[in-house]
């Protein structure tokens, strides 16, 4: 298949992530007919309704933009059909997309995921990844088929993960990159010059969705494991421990594998910038941390407010 002119794309996408991806495709010669977004939704620690990222965008580049309630009803279906899109592209846009849907675009649609698949399919692989203690992750280019994250591999670039980069670091290169794969993926499917690799399934794991509850620190892990959840979490919902029954959110680390005699949990020292904790092998050292209903702070503005003594001890429940 050759084609010289460019083609007419619905996008469905929308938090951060998806944004660069949106970009790419309006500042390229293909024409973005529609935006496909989630429902306004109550954000925000004042619950107050807000559009998803890729609405602000696509709003702001006057993009028609769906924000259908159910994907399974056939009214979407029928607006998405007199679209006449020729391809679709997907970056986490939230929901899995059903025939009707996917059947629509006559060249199908695309996915831009963050990870190398099949490995972290699913809503979290970026913070999946890193809490696992990660040492390269991707975006892979896919069809979209009705099973999650499950389609043929059209395109994969790899990265490396830091050992002390957060999941948000991570997260916003690799919608910089996916952005641009997204657009030599389209160009190299127009040119006929793709070859589609389907995924062993076998090798398939599933990055599911955040909790809070996640955030909660067992000191008697190791400190390495400690140190990937805090980064793993961030920026939400956070690593979090209680110290003199109040919730210590915990922003940054590090971890060194020195030992300590103390039982895990212990503060080891707590002054000027440092804050070390006893792990169940290895130390955590905090570098940033936050009260509760506070603002982040470095380690020497949090003990300016909230002085503790050497030999106090981080515990997971109030």
């Amino acid at each position: 298949m050759v084609d010289t002119g460019g083609l007419r794309i619905v996008f469905f996408g929308t938090p951060a992530f998806a944004v660069p991806t949106l970009e790419a495709l309006l500042a390229s010669r293909h024409s973005v007919v529609a935006a496909v977004t989630q429902p306004d939704r109550r954000r925000g620690r004042g619950q107050k309704t807000s559009f998803s990222a890729v609405k602000s965008s696509a709003v702001a580049a006057s993009v028609p933009v769906f924000q259908p309630n159910t994907l399974k009803d056939g009214s979407f279906a029928a607006d998405l059909a007199a679209l006449e899109a020729d391809l679709g592209v997907v970056a986490a846009y939230g929901n899995i997309l059903p025939y009707s849907i996917l059947s629509a675009p006559r060249l199908g649609m695309l996915n831009v995921h963050a990870s190398l698949l099949p490995r972290y399919r699913g809503a979290a692989p970026v913070h999946r990844a890193v809490m696992a203690g990660e040492h390269e992750t991707g975006v892979t280019i896919m069809r979209v088929v009705q099973a999650l994250d499950a389609g043929p591999m059209l395109a994969t670039t790899r990265r490396a993960i830091g050992p002390d980069e957060t999941s948000d670091e991570v997260e916003h290169d690799l919608a910089r990159i996916g952005a641009g794969l997204a657009i030599t993926t389209i160009e190299r499917l127009l040119a006929g010059d793709l070859n589609e690799a389907a995924q062993v399934e076998s090798d398939a794991t599933y990055a599911r969705r955040l909790t809070k509850d996640e955030g909660r620190v067992d000191w008697a892990t190791p400190a390495g494991q400690i140190h990937n959840l805090i980064r793993g979490l961030h920026p939400w919902p956070h690593a979090f421990t209680f110290l003199d029954r109040q919730r210590v959110i915990l922003r940054r680390s590090t971890a060194s594998a020195e030992e300590s005699d103390q039982p895990p949990g212990t503060i080891l020292e707590a002054g000027g910038d440092r804050l070390r904790v006893a792990a169940g092998g290895g130390i955590v050292n905090v570098i940033e941390l936050q009260a509760e209903g506070k603002r982040p702070m470095t380690v020497r503005e949090f003990l300016a407010g909230h002085p503790i003594p050497r030999g106090a001890v981080f515990h997971a429940h109030a």
